[in-house]
């Protein structure tokens, strides 16, 4: 499991974004998630949000628990509601949006 935090920014009015990201081992997909996630997370919640990098053949009980059907899944856990986007992250815009996020 590889974790990655950005530091909270010390104004009451930002929102940390927790968000845990599941994929298979080092497929193509997975390389692709992982980067699209980072670059966007840097570009656009810098210092406003926390990543998890979960690879359910490593720890398949936590796709159980969230009841995984398909990968790469983003989860957005925080700030609510919950959300999830299926795939590998590379539209920004429907990343963007189904964050929450508006530019």
């Amino acid at each position: 499991m590889l974790k990655e935090t950005g530091n909270i920014l010390n104004r009451p009015d930002n929102e940390e974004f927790v968000l845990r990201l599941f994929i298979t081992g080092a497929s193509p997909n997975s390389a692709r998630a992982i980067s699209n996630i980072r670059k966007i997370c840097e570009l656009h919640l810098k210092n406003r949000y926390s990543l998890e990098i979960i690879d359910v053949y490593q720890q398949p009980e936590r796709a159980l628990v969230e009841q995984l059907v398909a990968l790469p899944l983003l989860i957005k856990k925080a700030p609510g509601p919950e959300r999830r986007l299926l795939g590998d992250l590379s539209d920004e815009k429907k990343v963007l949006k189904g964050l929450g996020i508006v530019i």
